[in-house]
């Protein structure tokens, strides 16, 4: 973990507002209502400033925005030509989002294991379950942690696959020196609430240097007009063309998944102070590990961060040793709060063995799931428990401590809570 010791925690989080609204969100926002709302395309610039400032935050040639993190994946595949009777391979470990923006495009999901000590997809098990029919994978960097990406970027190549970065738990963090989000062929980020950043509470952007797929991208999350392309800002269509008759307006298929200006303003103030979000929470972390390692902890083991990789630490995740400590995670979990823990969260099911995953009733009934499109000629037809045999077993002991504490009396509030609890049980 990067050293804080030379950190001053008092002025890192001067920078950051008690309730996430900063001075940048007010002025931005008071941009937007100077300016009024139309329908001759967004308001003030905002969208295409956003665009701008993310694209170049992130070092790519292309951002595009959405109304959310959820819709930048499904954009991606419908971009990248995903539809009946291919699969898409996603970790069995990630929010179900990840899965269902497959299904929403028509294909079938393919669930890959992760790896028991970073967490994310392994692509040894992603390797095994590549078929013909695989068109797509989306590793997801859980938690903040990169993905291995290297391993992915070869059967990518080797089997002429798409690979969509899921980076909505991961900002700023780097993989063998490449930041994430320039990575694979486009990257989705979320700036739901509990995110790094935010867009007044949903939101989301790819990251793409690949112009054509940018142009398709956009579409997708924009009705599929033809006259958007990957240009910051082209959520609209110019007022010159639409009103013309003869304009064709649609040349591909396409969501409405378009950010609104007074989310892109919100964003925008957000993205100013990234490097200080994302150092706060990596902060966060250090403490957290500090008190494990002073308090001589034994039955919690701190998240592992492989050599090149940097994490951000969406949450800081610990597994329980529930033998060692005598107690489960119930029981632990308890007690936290007891002595003044605000909770902590455990890890989702497993996607695979989400009830709708078992039912597979997705359009209504079962019959009609993609895995039974005739046009599918693969052989995923239900999904089972011991599919992914790591997922479900490391499940049930893992520790999510929250980490997106905006003041250091909250920070030292839970902090001091965990080491009164490692104590308690001394």
């Amino acid at each position: 973990m990067t050293s804080f010791e030379k950190i001053d925690p008092a002025e890192l989080f001067s920078h950051l507002p008690a309730n996430r609204c900063g001075e940048a969100e007010r002025r931005y926002l008071n941009e937007i209502c100077e300016a009024g709302f139309s329908n001759k395309g967004e308001s003030a610039g905002m969208i295409r400033r956003f665009e701008e400032a993310f694209a170049a935050k992130m070092g790519t040639a292309y951002a595009i925005s959405h109304n959310s993190g959820t819709g930048t994946m499904q954009s991606c595949l419908l971009a990248a030509g995903v539809g009946p009777g291919d699969e898409v391979i996603v970790p069995a470990s990630t929010m179900a989002s990840t899965a269902f923006v497959v299904v929403e495009c028509g294909a079938v999901v393919v669930f890959a294991d992760c790896d028991p000590d970073t967490f994310n997809i392994d692509p040894a098990d992603v390797e095994r379950k590549i078929t013909e029919h695989t068109k797509a994978i989306i590793p997801v960097s859980v938690f903040g942690l990169p993905a291995d990406f290297d391993p992915l970027l070869r059967l990518a190549e080797k089997h002429n696959l798409t690979i969509v970065e899921d980076n909505a738990e991961c900002y700023l963090a780097r993989y063998k020196g490449r930041l994430v989000g320039t990575i694979g062929n486009a990257a989705s980020f979320s700036f739901q609430a509990s995110k790094h950043m935010t867009s007044a509470g949903d939101g989301g952007m790819v990251t793409t240097n690949d112009e054509e797929y940018a142009r398709n991208i956009r579409k997708a999350a924009v009705v599929g007009y033809a006259a958007v392309d990957a240009k910051p800002g082209s959520t609209h269509v110019p007022r010159e063309v639409r009103q013309d008759w003869t304009y064709k307006r649609h040349d591909r298929m396409g969501y409405n998944f378009r950010m609104s200006a007074a989310q892109a303003a919100f964003g925008l103030g957000q993205l100013e102070r990234l490097e200080s979000l994302v150092a706060a929470r990596q902060y966060i972390a250090s403490q957290y590990e500090a008190a494990i390692r002073e308090e001589k902890c034994e039955w919690l083991t701190p998240p592992y961060v492989p050599e090149g990789c940097t994490h951000s630490y969406w949450c800081y995740t610990c597994k329980l040793d529930e033998a060692m400590l005598g107690v489960d995670w119930r029981g632990f979990r308890e007690a936290f709060i007891e002595h003044g823990g605000d909770g902590l969260y455990g890890l989702w099911t497993p996607v695979h063995l989400e009830t709708i995953f078992q039912t597979m009733a997705f359009y209504g009934s079962k019959d009609r799931a993609p895995n039974f499109d005739p046009r599918y000629k693969g052989n995923v037809k239900r999904y089972n428990e011991g599919d992914c045999p790591n997922v479900e077993a490391y499940r049930k002991h893992l520790c999510l401590f929250k980490t997106g504490m905006q003041t250091l009396d909250k920070v030292n509030a839970q902090v001091d809570a965990l080491r009164k609890t490692i104590r308690h049980y001394g």
